[in-house]
């Protein structure tokens, strides 16, 4: 690989970086800046908007958008315990059920 590949291959890689940092500074995300943040397909994406799966607005009737912190949120929705805190609260209720 020549150095002005090197070079441009450099470049890109900060790019790429600086369009991420921004898009962790806005608020709402545009439609396009919803999948990057989201790591999903436009049609996976379009699909959870027209079943209501997912929060969003649509002010005029035909662009979407987003709450950045709203999809935070839906991220992190149905979280899986681990095995040490389901053992933590079987403990629990089986120390409750013995003193009740």
């Amino acid at each position: 690989m020549s150095q002005e590949e090197l070079i441009l291959d450099k470049l890109s890689e900060i790019a790429n970086k600086l369009d991420e940092q921004n898009l962790l500074q806005k608020t709402v995300l545009n439609f396009n800046e919803a999948c990057s943040y989201l790591d999903v397909s436009q049609s996976h994406l379009y699909k959870l908007t027209s079943t209501r799966q997912i929060p969003h607005f649509c002010p005029q009737g035909k662009k979407l958008y987003f709450n950045r912190t709203e999809l935070d949120a839906w991220l992190q929705r149905n979280r899986q315990s681990t095995n040490e805190e389901i053992e933590q609260e079987v403990t629990e209720k089986l120390l409750k059920s013995r003193r009740g």
